[in-house]
């Protein structure tokens, strides 16, 4: 039974916990604990199994073994995640500089263009002269509009 919990003990501390459920059931309970407080939680999901005396010294050591091995994959799964993510955020880091440099070293321009629009300091006045526009110029020229 160790045996197969010995991988997964080179990297962390398990908890191992036995205990009697009621008459001949016993319940065998494996808690991986955190190796640093920065990993995830799912690394320390605990494998907990229930049967009789008999049953756990059959069927334990292989659903041990099966646990060790999904464990181990799921912190390489994790792992690998994250220098991914890590090496793409990065990435668009370097991406978002380059793309920022070029724009903070193009000239700027100091001539003003003028605005037809009122700044915000002059209020349009109610006599001021208008554009003519077609239907000013039809009823300047007698035409009806609609």
């Amino acid at each position: 039974m160790f045996k197969e919990m010995l991988p997964l003990l080179r990297k962390r501390r398990l908890l191992l916990t036995i205990s009697l459920v009621e008459g001949e059931i016993v319940r065998a309970t494996v808690a991986p604990q955190k190796a640093t407080e920065a990993e995830d939680n799912v690394i320390t999901t605990p494998l907990a199994i229930t049967g009789t005396a008999e049953e756990l010294d059959r069927e334990l050591p292989a659903q041990l073994a099966e646990f060790v091995a999904a464990h181990l994959q799921m912190q390489s799964t994790l792992a690998t995640a994250k220098a991914e993510m890590e090496a793409a955020a990065k990435a668009a880091r370097e991406e978002a500089r380059k793309k920022a440099k070029p724009a903070n070293l193009a000239p700027q321009s100091t001539t003003a263009k003028p605005t037809t629009e009122p700044t915000a300091s002059e209020a349009p006045s109610l006599f001021s002269t208008q554009q003519p526009t077609e239907t000013n110029t039809e009823a300047a020229a007698g035409g009806t509009t609609p």
